[in-house]
C-alpha cells in the first residue's frame, strides 16, 4: 500500500508539472554532423515533440522506425520531431550508425552533460515530450503500450503519443498527459559522491570488470543476444545505473529458480557480494581505477564447443528466417530430414544460431518414423544465451532412430533491425557398444483444465504418471504460455513432499532447463508433482484477453501446462513398452477427481444441451475428416501428428485399442465445448 501511495504522489506531481509548467526554454544542440541545432518556438510550428533515444536501448531500436514514420505522417500538420541522445556512453560515430540504421527523419541531437535531459527531468529512453506552440509541456511519457522490457505485445492497445498530439491539434485539452517510459534508464554522467568515494576501494579495473566478466560479458559482448556490450569502462560506466536497477530487481543475470530450493549446475545467480561491489562502485561516482589492475580480456570458444568435432551437422533448413525489425514473432517450427540411414546414439549435441542478436533461444526434437520403438518425447538440445553444449557422463547416450526427422523451435526477439539467421545442430556419436545408459525426456502433463477469466492466481496441478525405476532425473524444464505466473516441483516420499524448485516469477521469454548439480534417484521418490500458477488478470501486461476462458492449445494466446524432464536409465532396465508407459501422464486440477482407467475426470457434467452436443457431433466430425486416411470412421494411432500422439491420443482413446471412435472423440469434445 505505501508503494502504491508513492506510486500516486509521484504521479501527481509529473501531473502537475506537465500541465502547469512554464514554457520549456528554448536549446542547441549539436547534430550527428556537429552542426548547432537550435530548437525554439516557430511560427509555423504548431507541437514539437523531444524524443530521448538511446543508441542500444532495445525499446529505442524497436520504436526509432515508429518515430520516424509518425514524424512523417505530421510534417503536413505543423508537428516537428526532434531527437536527443543524452547516454554518456553514446559516442557521435554510434548515433550516426543509429540514425542511418533506423532512417530517422528527423534530427538526432547529441546532449553532451546530459543538461538537457536533466532541464526536462527526462529518466528513460525512450520517453517522449510533446510541446505546445508556447514551448509548455502537454505529454510526457511513453510512445504506446506494447513494448515493456523484456515484454512484447503482437500490437498496441493504447497509442499515447499519438493520441495527445491529435487533442493538441484539435485545440482541446490533452486527456492523459502524463504516461510511465519504459526503456533503459539514461546514462547520467555522474558527480562522484566523496563520502562514497572515501570509503570504498572500489573502482573498476579491480573489481567491477571481474565481476562483469564472472556474470554478464558471456552475453553482453558484440555479436551476442545482449544489446549493449559491459567489457569496455566508458560503456559500463554509462549503464551503470541501468545495472542497479535490473541486477536489483533479479531481471539480470537471467534465471528464475528460487535460491531456497535445489542446486543447479547451470545456475546464473549474481552473489550478494557482487551485487554490493556494485552499488559501492556506483555510489562512489564510477572511478576507473589503475589498468595495470584490469583482469585479462576474456577469450570465448569460436565455432564449436563440443568435446570434437561434430559428426553430423543438421542446419534448420535451406533458407534463411527472415526476423523483422519489429513486432512479436511467433514460434517457428522448422522440419528437416538429417538423413540417417542407420540408428545413431548421441553422446553431445549443440545448436549454434546463425544470428544470436535475435534468436532467444532454440529447441531440437526428433521426430522418429512411425511405428519405431521410441523411448520419450526426443528432445535433442536447446539454445539459450550463455549455455553450454549438451555433453552427457560417459557411457550414456541418447538414440536416434534411421529415418529421424529434426524438428526445430525457434524463438526470436526483433531488435530494431531486419535480420535473418540459419540456426543448426552438431552432434558427437558414440559407439553403440559404449552405451551403457541411455538418456531421454518424458512429460508431466495436464491438458484438461480451463483457466477462469480475470483470475491472477489460478493453480493447475499435474503429475508425472510413470518413473524409471533405477533412472536419474538429470534436469527438467517447465513451460506455459503469456500467462504463466510461477512453477513448483515436488518429489514424493513417502507421504513427504520435497521442493525440487520453485520458480516464482515465470517468464515465457526465458526457456530455461534446471540441470542438477547431483542427479537424483528415482529410487528416492514415489512420484512428481506439480504446480502450475496462471494469471488470467488484465494485471498481466502480456495477457491477450483476461475476459476469457483459457484451455489448453499450441498457440500462445492459449495454454499449457508441461513439464520436460531429462532422464537416464540403464540399458538393461528399459520396459518393452516404454512408449505407452511414458505417455500415461496424469493430472489433476483443482476440481477435479480421478475417474475410471486412472484417468484425470471432473466431477460428472449434465446431460449436454442440444446446442453442445451438436458442437461435440462438429468436433467430431471435424477430427475424423482431419486424420482419418483410410476412411473406417475411427482414427487409427498411426494417421496421427507425432505431437498428438504424444500428447492427446491416449487422453481420448478411452479402452486403450489405439483407435479412436467418433463417440471418444465426443465424449472428449465434451469437456471444450460448454
Amino acid at each position: 500500500m505505501q508503494k502504491q501511495i508513492q506510486a500516486c504522489l509521484m504521479l501527481a506531481g509529473l501531473l502537475a508539472t506537465a500541465v502547469n509548467a512554464e514554457p520549456i526554454a528554448p536549446f542547441r544542440l549539436p547534430d550527428v554532423n556537429e552542426r548547432p541545432v537550435d530548437v525554439a518556438p516557430q511560427d509555423d510550428v504548431q507541437a514539437t515533440v523531444v524524443c530521448f533515444l538511446g543508441t542500444e536501448c532495445p525499446l529505442a531500436k524497436l520504436y526509432a522506425s515508429r518515430l520516424s514514420r509518425m514524424a512523417g505522417e505530421l510534417g503536413s500538420q505543423q508537428v516537428r520531431f526532434i531527437g536527443v541522445n543524452s547516454n554518456r556512453q553514446d559516442s557521435l560515430s554510434e548515433i550516426r550508425d543509429y540514425v542511418d540504421r533506423h532512417k530517422l527523419s528527423f534530427p538526432l541531437l547529441k546532449d553532451y552533460q546530459n543538461k538537457i535531459a536533466d532541464f526536462f527531468d527526462a529518466k528513460r529512453t525512450p520517453e517522449v515530450f510533446v510541446l505546445d506552440k508556447t514551448f509548455v509541456v502537454r505529454y510526457r511519457g511513453r510512445i504506446d503500450d506494447q513494448y515493456q522490457p523484456g515484454i512484447s505485445q503482437a500490437n498496441a492497445t493504447k497509442h499515447d503519443l499519438r493520441t495527445a498530439i491529435d487533442e493538441l491539434l484539435a485545440g482541446k485539452a490533452v486527456s492523459q498527459p502524463v504516461t510511465k517510459p519504459e526503456g533503459c534508464l539514461i546514462g547520467r554522467v555522474r558527480a562522484a559522491n566523496p563520502d562514497a568515494a572515501a570509503g570504498t576501494e572500489v573502482t573498476y579495473c579491480q573489481q567491477v570488470a571481474r565481476v562483469l566478466q564472472a556474470n554478464c560479458v558471456e552475453c553482453h559482448r558484440a555479436g551476442e543476444i545482449g544489446p549493449f556490450v559491459l567489457d569496455d569502462y566508458d560503456e559500463v560506466a554509462g549503464w551503470a545505473d541501468m545495472i542497479l536497477e535490473v541486477i536489483g530487481d533479479g531481471r539480470m543475470p537471467p534465471w528464475h529458480a528460487s535460491p531456497q530450493h535445489g542446486e543447479f549446475a547451470n545456475a546464473r545467480r549474481m552473489s550478494e557480494e557482487d551485487k554490493t561491489v556494485i552499488r559501492q562502485w556506483v555510489e562512489a561516482g564510477t572511478p576507473y581505477g589503475d589498468a595495470a589492475d584490469l583482469p585479462p580480456k576474456q577469450q570465448f570458444t569460436q565455432g564449436w564447443r563440443l568435446p570434437r568435432k561434430p559428426d553430423l551437422v543438421v542446419e534448420m533448413g535451406a533458407n534463411k528466417f527472415e526476423v523483422p525489425a519489429e513486432g512479436t514473432v511467433e514460434y517457428q517450427y522448422f522440419v528437416v530430414d538429417p538423413q540417417l540411414t542407420e540408428d545413431k546414439w548421441v553422446a553431445a549435441a549443440e545448436v549454434v544460431p546463425g544470428n544470436r542478436s535475435v534468436v532467444h533461444h532454440s529447441i531440437v526434437f526428433v521426430r522418429p518414423p512411425d511405428g519405431v520403438d521410441f523411448h520419450g518425447l526426443g528432445w535433442i538440445a536447446a539454445y539459450v544465451p550463455g549455455q553450454e553444449a549438451s555433453v552427457y557422463p560417459v557411457g550414456t547416450a541418447q538414440m536416434i532412430p534411421a529415418g529421424s526427422k529434426f524438428v526445430f523451435q525457434q524463438h526470436y526477439t526483433p531488435n530494431g533491425s531486419a535480420a535473418d539467421d540459419k540456426t543448426k545442430i552438431g552432434l558427437v556419436f558414440a559407439d553403440a557398444a559404449d552405451v551403457t545408459h541411455e538418456t531421454y525426456t518424458i512429460i508431466g502433463i495436464n491438458q484438461q483444465f480451463e483457466i477462469p477469466p480475470e483470475q491472477g492466481n489460478h493453480t493447475v496441478q499435474a503429475k508425472v504418471g510413470w518413473l524409471p525405476e533405477r533412472g536419474t532425473l538429470l534436469a527438467f524444464s517447465p513451460h506455459m504460455h503469456l500467462r504463466g505466473k510461477s512453477f513448483q516441483l515436488y518429489a514424493h516420499k513417502s507421504g513427504e513432499a520435497k521442493t525440487l524448485v520453485d520458480v516464482p516469477n515465470y517468464d515465457f521469454n526465458w526457456q530455461h532447463t534446471y540441470q542438477l548439480k547431483e542427479p537424483l534417484s528415482f529410487s528416492e521418490m514415489d512420484r512428481l508433482e506439480m504446480d502450475f500458477v496462471f494469471d488470467n488478470s488484465d494485471a498481466n501486461p502480456v495477457n491477450p484477453n483476461p475476459s476469457e476462458f483459457v484451455m489448453w492449445g499450441d498457440q500462445t494466446y492459449e495454454e499449457m501446462a508441461v513439464a520436460f524432464f531429462q532422464v537416464s536409465q540403464p540399458l538393461r532396465d528399459q520396459p518393452e513398452e516404454m512408449e505407452d508407459a511414458e505417455e500415461v501422464t496424469e493430472g489433476k486440477h483443482a476440481g477435479e477427481t480421478e475417474g475410471p482407467a486412472e484417468r484425470v475426470v471432473e466431477n460428472e457434467l449434465p446431460e449436454p444441451t442440444p446446442e453442445v452436443k451438436a458442437r461435440m457431433e462438429a468436433a467430431a466430425t471435424e477430427m475424423l475428416s482431419r486424420f482419418d486416411k483410410n476412411q473406417d470412421g475411427q482414427v487409427a494411432r498411426s494417421e496421427t501428428p507425432w505431437v498428438f500422439r504424444r500428447y492427446q491420443f491416449r487422453q481420448i482413446d478411452s479402452d486403450s485399442d489405439s483407435l479412436l471412435t467418433r463417440e471418444e472423440i465426443e465424449k472428449a469434445a465434451r469437456w471444450h465445448v460448454r
